[in-house]
């Protein structure tokens, strides 16, 4: 694969037979609809040989609602080790709470394309929001705890599951050791009926890192609980904060950096997000709300309004600016490049692979980009 940035007066023709690939393949790699507009600084994949035999081979984990289209289901899953479906709940006396959508499907359609299905396991309280009081109340209660893990181990045998990630955040800084101890004895039940368990780490880059998000998760000792690691390396842009590239490498790699010295890379997946924001300005703190949209859409929306697409070179991300009904916009999304730099990282740490939140969209030429550098790890029949 090859990266082809687009230039003023380019068409898919002019790309196609310039780089001697077919027309067809530009289309189908990059999502291109009719009438086939190119945005001027748009990276275009194109296929132009096969892949190199001497790839790492990586583990790669996709988190998707039971509300995903089936089609764009099942174009992603032959490029995933693993489905993570989003996700179990549970109340405060430890009474697993399944999702309101049947994941019956995802379940089966994971295991034919050779990938395992995950029970993601989260704290979501009433309001829908993270809750560190449910999290509190279940982990510092044995009888209540013990509970959760039965009725998990229960479920995982029951629906055909091949493993559980924890994804709790906000937990409370004098939680942090009960929750690694949770998650150990949670490792050992799993483990028992041959399955692993991961854990999802907030993006810390110290020890003594402070807030909500961070003092609670104390990556030595997850490290040591958990068969594998998730960090949570997106949302530096996000929903009410100002515009900024959701994953900035800079930031990505002070992340991975601090993580390798707790836990060792084997057990490391990089944290990929699959979208991007849309933020109306001027960005007014505690006002605006970024809008979210997916990575096709952000090219689709350079397209029809005539935007020129930049690359930052230190956060390794596309944006652009545009004006619609008076009101000037900033987007900040993911394209072959900012993958590229993100695998790159993979490579470079010789880390255990990648997890993707999420999947609910279909982004073509990153898996196929994902392909040609990595070997994919899969299940055995």
């Amino acid at each position: 694969m090859e990266i082809y940035i687009v230039k003023s007066g380019d068409t898919v023709d002019s790309v196609a037979l310039e780089n001697e690939v077919s027309v067809e393949s530009v289309l189908y790699n990059n999502q291109i609809e009719y009438p086939y507009a190119l945005a001027v600084g748009q990276a275009l994949l194109l296929t132009k040989g096969t892949p190199s035999n001497e790839r790492k081979t990586v583990s790669v984990n996709g988190y998707a609602y039971p509300f995903i289209n089936s089609d764009v289901l099942n174009q992603t899953l032959p490029y995933l080790s693993a489905l993570s479906v989003f996700s179990y709940g549970f109340s405060a006396e430890g009474d697993l709470i399944y999702p309101p959508l049947d994941d019956t499907f995802m379940i089966e359609a994971a295991i034919q394309f050779q990938a395992a299905p995950i029970l993601t396991l989260t704290p979501f309280g009433p309001d829908g929001q993270f809750s560190n009081y449910l999290i509190n109340r279940v982990i510092n209660n044995w009888e209540a705890a013990e509970n959760l893990i039965q009725q998990i181990t229960e479920t995982v045998q029951a629906k055909g599951f091949q493993g559980v990630d924890v994804d709790f955040e906000y937990i409370l800084p004098e939680d942090r050791v009960t929750f690694a101890e949770f998650v150990g004895r949670l490792r050992e039940a799993i483990n028992a009926i041959g399955y692993p368990v991961s854990v999802a780490l907030a993006p810390k880059t110290s020890d003594t890192q402070e807030g909500l998000l961070y003092a609670g998760k104390d990556y030595a000792l997850l490290g040591e609980a958990a068969d594998s690691v998730l960090l949570m390396t997106y949302e530096w842009g996000y929903t009410y904060g100002p515009p900024m590239a959701v994953a900035p490498i800079n930031k990505v790699r002070e992340v991975v950096e601090y993580a390798i010295t707790r836990i060792p890379e084997y057990k490391i997946d990089l944290g990929i997000p699959n979208y991007g924001y849309d933020w109306t300005l001027p960005f007014v703190k505690g006002e605006s709300k970024a809008r979210t949209i997916g990575n096709i859409e952000a090219i689709e929306i350079a397209v029809d309004n005539n935007a020129e697409i930049q690359f930052d070179p230190v956060a390794m991300s596309p944006y652009f600016r545009y004006t619609r009904d008076g009101l000037e916009h900033e987007v900040w999304f993911e394209d072959v490049r900012s993958m590229e730099a993100k695998f790159n990282l993979v490579k470079e740490f010789d880390l255990r692979g990648m997890g993707y939140w999420q999947v609910m969209k279909l982004f073509r030429a990153n898996w196929l980009l994902l392909a040609d550098t990595f070997w994919i790890e899969k299940q055995s029949e």
